[in-house]
């Protein structure tokens, strides 16, 4: 929101666009989960995979973990943590101020260079 009232739309989806691809690449490359997944939600997910390509349905009583999607106060517990972790990092956000450019030039100094 803060870069489309700035420089435009189009801009701003690209933004979103790359920060989204440099999150996909981070959790890909360190083989971590996403931190603010909801775990109900990506089991019924999974299951849903797994059905479409092909695996066995599970028959008996036992239930699955992709069962847990299906009890609404759990689904509207996962929502409400999600919401909560979202104002708190839009509040984070909102903090951030911009930072002056650094210098360049033969004055500035240089990493790893010493006299």
């Amino acid at each position: 929101m803060r870069i489309r009232a700035r420089r435009g739309h189009q801009i701003a989806a690209v933004a979103v666009a790359r920060k989204l691809t440099v999150l996909c690449w981070h959790l890909l490359t360190k083989g971590e989960d996403y931190l603010w997944a909801r775990p109900a939600l990506v089991a019924n997910k999974t299951r849903a995979m797994q059905l479409q390509a092909g695996h066995p349905q599970q028959k008996g009583s036992r239930r699955g973990p992709a069962y847990a999607y299906n009890i609404k106060a759990l689904r509207d517990r996962e929502m409400l943590i999600a919401a909560q972790a979202e104002q708190s990092y839009e509040r984070f956000v909102a903090q951030w101020k911009p930072r002056r450019p650094q210098k360049t030039g033969a004055r500035a100094p240089q990493l790893g260079k010493t006299k």
